[in-house]
């Protein structure tokens, strides 16, 4: 049976429980032993590198050195890695170790919370199959993103909060490599009730078993 470790904290905004308890049912009715650990202290166990997959839901937060190094060891290792909005690409913003190994870092949401459309670039991606175009309402995440990741699905900043962003591309959905581990990332998902949303539930859910080993 494939294992999977859930780490959930930080800023309470993003209701970190809530969603953590979501993504442990997704992950269990997908055949997997779910752990949930509510410290960063998780990440310096040493049985993380026999993990199947690694889940952070941690926004801001700091990550002690021998956490950090454990993990980013066990992804490099193979461990899988993924997450959404905040919760991984908003982490641990001193760590620039852990922004090389998610692939990008939140900086922005201009206007926050607003109507913004999602493009699928590779609707060929098995994440991404039977997923069209589709209307979102949250944060729009402005982010710096390593062109090393393969861009699954964008959206287009329309300049009206941050008239310097108009026509601005940025990736909503990626996956990448870190080492021998897969690594994938949605910025969707400000909040509990957007696991409601078909199209991010099913992105989530399909990226993270992609990731896992």
């Amino acid at each position: 049976m494939r294992e999977a470790l859930i780490v959930w904290g930080g800023w309470s905004g993003h209701e970190p429980e809530q969603c953590a308890s979501t993504i442990a049912g997704m992950l269990e009715e997908e055949g997997f032993k779910v752990y949930v650990e509510n410290s960063t202290e998780a990440f310096a166990d040493p049985g993380l590198s026999d993990m199947s997959l690694v889940v952070p839901i941690y926004t801001m937060s700091k990550i002690e050195k021998e956490e950090l190094s454990n993990l980013t060891a066990a992804i490099r290792g193979g461990v899988g890695l993924a997450g959404y909005h905040g919760g991984m690409c908003d982490a641990f913003r001193e760590s620039v170790e852990y922004q090389f190994m998610c692939g990008g870092q939140w900086v922005a949401h201009p206007g926050n919370i607003i109507d913004y459309r999602v493009n699928v670039t590779r609707p060929d991606d098995p994440v991404m199959e039977g997923i069209r175009d589709f209307d979102y309402h949250s944060e729009q995440y402005y982010m710096h993103v390593d062109p090393s990741n393969e861009i699954l699905a964008t959206t287009t900043f329309s300049g009206e909060h941050a008239y310097w962003t108009k026509d601005v591309v940025m990736p909503v959905v990626w996956k990448r490599r870190y080492g021998e581990g897969r690594v994938f990332y949605s910025s969707l998902g400000h909040v509990a009730k957007e696991f409601d949303v078909p199209e991010m539930r099913t992105i989530l859910r399909r990226g993270m078993l992609w990731a896992a080993r």
